[in-house]
């Protein structure tokens, strides 16, 4: 991977300045370089990643093994493209295994994500299964601990 993304990734926000210094580049070439990635569709978003227990947002997330029938012609990526398109869609991968694809959903509540499953998943042509785990609590997300464990504080020694 480009040096540059590998800055990147990890801090988004990352000045020009400071990518400037670590790639040993001026600042103007690290602005190009960005701009070129992003035409390119190298660079595709930004986000910002936050605890979802902190942010109080109440929302439930999903994971769900689809099986599907390959279209002749167009393998798994028409009905990937199609599920993908669901706003409640959150990523979507081809995976090996048991399982075809592995959609991650989020809905307001466990109902808005049964509803969805039932009535908009399950009735495409070519889904043959779904299996759904529910997310309970998230350790690290996008390679980001969210939970830093406090170290205990000893106590001082006196004589």
């Amino acid at each position: 991977m480009d040096r540059l993304l590998e800055l990147l990734k990890p801090n988004g926000r990352a000045s020009n300045e400071d990518l400037a210094k670590a790639l040993n580049v001026t600042e103007a070439e690290v602005a190009a370089r960005i701009e070129a990635f992003e035409r390119n569709g190298t660079i595709v978003g930004y986000q910002t990643l936050f605890d979802p227990e902190k942010c109080g947002n109440g929302s439930v997330e999903a994971v769900i093994e689809v099986k599907i029938t390959p279209e002749r012609g167009g393998g798994f990526d028409r009905l990937a493209s199609r599920i993908s398109k669901f706003e409640e869609v959150q990523s979507c991968y081809l995976m090996s295994g048991g399982y075809d694809l592995l959609v991650i959903v989020q809905g307001e509540n466990l109902q808005a994500i049964a509803r969805f499953i039932a009535e908009r998943l399950s009735t495409i042509k070519g889904i043959i299964s779904t299996a759904t785990h529910f997310r309970l609590k998230a350790y690290k997300e996008s390679g980001m601990l969210l939970h830093r464990e406090s170290k205990p504080q000893r106590l001082a020694v006196s004589p």
